[in-house]
């Protein structure tokens, strides 16, 4: 109690000798609008309801591909420039795949690189006199004249979505008019990354952290032993609400198929399909967590089902081990599903994200994976059985509205998890599947942190996402949430030093912590 107390009184003092704009400014800096500014050849510039213009190097074209971790198709031809090719599991063409190579256009050689008109990101406010390049620096439209003059090639691009309909049967977000659930759990172990700013004596991120702590995540519930951790949830959520007043909705996550993580190996499971996993997965995992969810009829959970496990079957049965699990993982999901059917339990299959399914060729792939669950769950049970809709961006680091476009998802119509949602969601319509999205924005990448999508371990520089809300700018989505907890590692890879899988890294939280999205404690700022 007594550090508690030192620890607020030395924040007062620090608050009131310092300007605020200077606690909470923007950490990069800013141009004035209309000033001259050189175009690059690597940049991309949102433009409000316009289209977006990005500037592409020529040697991009011939070295281009969709992802390491996550392959699959990506077209980079249209009309006779670039290429496609289909990878496998590392990222390389070949297979038994068919690679496809497309003669450069002359013009491509321009320094400019090649010019491409996409559609504009929905989360972007109009900017009348000027084009905006990246988050703070505006650029005249004379500035953009002079570049076209150069001789840059204005190229096609993939056609925009479908727009999707509005979504069939029960339209009600079970996130709507409830509160998520901190999860006490993880926001302890942010007390580390609190001391740690405390003891550099940077008591701002120290204040961000506290405010961080407050953030709902959800509870992953991925061995055996870990089924506790649903007790202790239902405990705090029941606790809080009494105190409160208010509906708790509690996020889980069922994580524990046999032959898990089958392409990457970072998170494998404890059960093996070959030595009777899939039994114990139904018998001593699924049905114990059921049970424990279906006692709680006062809370409503939201539970994402099995993350990457569907995704790998579209694009990666060239692993011996993923097209090993094929039955044991449709099955898995399909058992899990019948299992939860209860009113106050609304389910999420997991989608991976744009960039790993979102190509258009993915797109109807996946689509006819999730409806082949389905399928399989009405069969087991014999009736009909519900599912809310569909998780994206779990684990990931993709933004949900992109202010700067990256310069790998220019052939990609997914390009944010936005475009991505909107994307899938008519396939998924056209198979009789609903429409709906959460989309896991526990940790963003900053702009330019990734050279490729398939970069998907522990990337950095990255922030703490959008705070979880209901208000996502897309018709599609129910909610922003986090799924991931920011600060826990994806594995021995990507940042330097980083510890195993799960396992808590306090140097990557701290600088989540330190690129945060403003909404994460914006709600204090707004009382002072």
């Amino acid at each position: 109690m007594g550090n508690t107390v030192s620890h607020h009184a030395m924040f007062l003092c620090f608050l009131f000798g310092t300007w605020r704009k200077r606690i909470f400014g923007r950490a990069t800096g800013s141009r004035t609008p209309g000033q001259d500014l050189s175009l690059p050849a690597r940049c991309v510039v949102p433009s409000g309801p316009s289209p977006t213009l990005s500037m592409v190097p020529a040697r991009r074209l011939l070295r281009r591909r969709e992802t390491r971790r996550h392959p699959g198709r990506c077209n980079l031809a249209n009309g006779g420039s670039g290429l496609s090719w289909r990878t496998d599991s590392e990222g390389k063409p070949g297979g038994a795949s068919q690679v496809n190579w497309y003669k450069r256009h002359p013009t491509t050689t321009s320094r400019w690189g090649v010019l491409l008109l996409q559609p504009a990101s929905p989360a972007l406010s109009p900017t009348p006199s000027s084009l905006l390049l990246g988050p703070t620096i505006t650029m005249r439209a004379d500035v953009l004249i002079a570049a076209l003059a150069t001789g840059a090639l204005v190229a096609a691009v993939p056609t925009s979505p479908k727009k999707p309909t509005p979504p069939k049967g029960d339209v009600s977000n079970p996130f709507v008019g409830k509160t998520q659930f901190v999860n006490p759990e993880w926001s302890n172990k942010l007390t580390q990354t609190y001391k740690s700013f405390l003891k550099k004596g940077d008591v701002k991120n120290a204040f961000r952290t506290l405010q961080a702590q407050k953030v709902s995540t959800f509870v992953w519930v991925s061995r055996l032993s870990e089924l506790s951790r649903i007790d202790e949830a239902i405990a705090t959520a029941r606790r809080v609400q009494k105190t409160t007043g208010k509906k708790q909705i509690v996020g889980l996550v069922l994580y524990n198929l046999p032959d898990r993580d089958c392409s990457a190996g970072e998170s494998a499971g404890e059960l093996l399909s070959g030595e009777n996993g899939f039994e114990r997965y139904k018998e001593e995992f699924v049905k114990p967590y059921a049970q424990k969810v279906a006692a709680a009829k006062d809370l409503e959970f939201a539970i994402v089902l099995e993350p990457d496990s569907l995704g790998n079957l579209v694009t990666n049965l060239n692993i011996p081990l993923c097209a090993g699990a094929v039955d044991t993982y449709r099955d898995g999901i399909a058992h899990a599903i019948t299992q939860l059917q209860q009113d106050h339990v609304h389910l999420y299959i997991d989608a991976a994200h744009g960039g790993w399914l979102g190509w258009n060729d993915n797109l109807p792939l996946a689509a006819d994976e999730f409806a082949e669950v389905l399928k399989r769950a009405d069969e087991a049970s014999g009736k009909k059985n519900k599912i809310r809709g569909f998780a994206t961006n779990v684990s990931n680091y993709n933004p949900l509205h992109a202010v700067v476009r990256e310069n790998y998802t220019e052939w990609s119509n997914s390009w944010d998890e936005s475009h991505y949602a909107s994307s899938l969601a008519p396939h998924l319509e056209e198979r009789g599947l609903p429409a709906h999205f959460i989309v896991d924005q526990g940790r963003v990448a900053n702009p330019g942190a990734r050279k490729e999508w398939g970069e998907w371990c522990n990337v950095a520089p990255s922030g703490f996402g959008p705070a979880p809300s209901t208000n996502t700018n897309n018709t599609v989505v129910d909610a922003i949430v986090w799924i991931k907890p920011g600060g826990e590692s994806d594995g021995e890879c990507g940042y330097f030093n980083a510890p195993r899988a799960g396992h808590w890294h306090d140097e990557f939280a701290q600088q989540l912590v330190q690129n945060a999205h403003p909404s994460v404690y914006e709600n204090w700022w707004k009382f002072w």
